[in-house]
């Protein structure tokens, strides 16, 4: 179905290509998992398939790359548009109509495909996705993982033979990335659709893939089965890292498969405690800020209701819920710049409640990074945007300093937009730390970023609260929260349901559980790195 013959890429600007000779077919009904670090190829890749790559993005294509019969190098995408749907990173890209509803039926209408079977699919899709009650909702008004729904099924009711599906599930809650990987190979498996998937969460569908293509960064594609590519590559879920630290042939890659492998394990963990997640944390923690009474509502829809919350100075919270359980909401009112209809926050040092601020106090009290970092680079350069910062806080440490100890060497001529986005992250995070607020709030900020650029945020956080910041991440990353937060915040329809310790909470929750807990169950340990020094020769036998 798909087929490269030698294919290499090369853009003008570029030192190196980034494909270099690849040889990969994919066949009819095969779900292929695209796996490496950022910046490797993976988009090429997959941009390849459509045409995108090279008749919109420039660059050389040498070899040849074929879809269902097609060379791509004489089919422009519009010409592969009834054979490969493609669904971007970022869903908004690619809307181009006003509601849910005209957004499923939008490709359909392209590709002149008759009214009642427009609308039979329409229905089949909303239903397969979820969607049936957003039907009609404007789409600037869904939550980021909403919005990512709609994108797949916009694609879905074209009925394509091939979909390419770039990070499909990056800004998902657990319960709706299950949904749609469970759509995803229903089509695999029921309709023989061919998938081309790249996914940085490796730990959601590591276990549905026929096959793996492991880029590891020189151009050069290594492919073969899951388990043979994932006991030696440079990236890894962690319930391959638990194997391998284990010793576990074959290598488990479903929970229920670890469980089995992880007997023995567990029985030699068992009397044992974990060490701390995090290897920072203050004592005593003195409290930040207070808001009391937090409502936000939308057009009379409540989107966060009556909420108390304390932060606390040392503390990295996580605020998790699934898709449109109002923490984005929560995040923007405590700052101060979202709506607001009720409630009141207090934070030490500030002059009043946020939302009464102007701007540039706000940003003193309050720090925050929204879903999508670059909405606030709109700058030429790096050095323009720091110089910009340091302007608008008005004195402290320079951001081209708090650059630097985050993410050393971002050259001060790259523009913003060329930077990976762990870098545009890592900019934005010194632009708002420029203002030097005791409190900070992130919201998805994992979104896009492989497992060293986690773990590099990871550190970051922790440094942040070991100055005595108040730190809160709202997202949907379980492995990124067993391995940064020491508390957890869980919200459903508006409402705080679950306050606690990170064991405390996803631990008991079939959920929000990261891998490494669901294994080791009920053992009480929630990362790899707790369980590795506890490993002797024999404890994975």
């Amino acid at each position: 179905m798909i087929t490269f013959d030698q294919v290499t890429v090369h853009y003008d600007d570029a030192t190196e290509p980034a494909l270099r000779e690849v040889d990969l077919t994919v066949e009819e009904g095969e779900l292929c998992l695209v796996v490496g670090l950022t910046g490797v190829g993976k988009s090429t890749l997959l941009g390849a398939v459509n045409g995108l790559v090279p008749h919109f993005t420039g660059g050389t294509l040498y070899g040849r790359v074929t879809v269902d019969g097609r060379d791509t190098a004489h089919h422009p995408p519009r010409e592969l548009a009834d054979v490969v749907g493609v669904v971007g990173q970022d869903p908004l890209d690619g809307f181009v109509t006003d509601t849910v509803e005209e957004e499923l039926a939008y490709a359909m209408e392209q590709l002149a495909i008759p009214p009642a079977t427009m609308r039979k699919r329409v229905e089949e899709t909303l239903d397969l996705l979820g969607l049936a009650d957003l039907r009609h909702r404007a789409l600037y008004e869904l939550s980021g993982g909403q919005q990512q729904r709609v994108a797949i099924g916009s694609v879905l009711t074209a009925h394509p033979r091939v979909l390419v599906l770039d990070e499909p599930t990056s800004a998902l809650d657990p319960m709706a990335a299950e949904e749609v990987l469970a759509a995803v190979t229903r089509l695999v498996h029921d309709l023989g659709v061919t998938v081309l998937m790249a996914e940085h969460r490796l730990e959601r569908v590591v276990q549905y893939a026929d096959r793996v293509v492991h880029l590891p960064g020189d151009g050069r594609a290594v492919i073969g089965a899951p388990a043979d590519i994932l006991r030696t590559s440079t990236i890894a879920p962690p319930i391959v890292e638990l194997g391998r630290a284990a010793g576990w042939s074959p290598l488990p890659l479903s929970i229920r498969d670890a469980r089995r492998a992880a007997a023995p394990l567990r029985t030699g963990l068992s009397g044992h405690t974990p060490g701390p997640v995090r290897p920072f944390q203050l004592t005593p923690r003195a409290q930040l800020l207070t808001a009391r009474g937090m409502t936000v509502t939308y057009h009379g829809v409540p989107a966060v209701r009556a909420v108390d919350l304390d932060l606390h100075g040392g503390e990295v919270t996580a605020l998790m819920g699934r898709n449109g359980s109002g923490k984005s909401s929560l995040l923007w009112a405590l700052q101060g710049s979202g709506p607001r209809r009720a409630g009141t926050v207090k934070v030490v040092g500030a002059p009043g409640d946020p939302h009464t601020l102007s701007a540039a106090e706000a940003r003193k009290a309050v720090g925050l990074v929204p879903q999508t970092p670059a909405d606030l680079l709109y700058l030429e350069s790096v050095k323009q945007e720091l110089a910009q910062a340091d302007t608008e806080s008005g004195g402290g440490e320079p951001a081209r300093a708090i650059l630097d100890r985050l993410a050393p060497g971002i050259s001060d001529d790259t523009h913003p937009r060329d930077l990976s986005e762990g870098q545009k992250l890592a900019l934005v995070l010194a632009i708002q730390l420029s203002a030097a607020p005791r409190v900070l709030l992130l919201d998805e900020p994992t979104r896009g970023l492989d497992y060293r650029a986690k773990t590099e945020l990871a550190r970051i956080v922790d440094a942040l609260a070991a100055e005595g910041r108040a730190v809160v991440i709202a997202t949907h990353d379980v492995e990124f929260v067993a391995q940064a937060a020491d508390r957890v915040v869980v919200m459903a329809e508006g409402d705080i349901v679950a306050d606690g310790s990170t064991t405390e909470v996803i631990v008991a929750s079939p959920v929000f559980a990261p891998q490494t807990a669901k294994i080791l169950a009920p053992l009480p340990f929630l990362t790899v790195d707790q369980v590795r020094p506890l490993l002797d020769g024999d404890s994975g036998s």
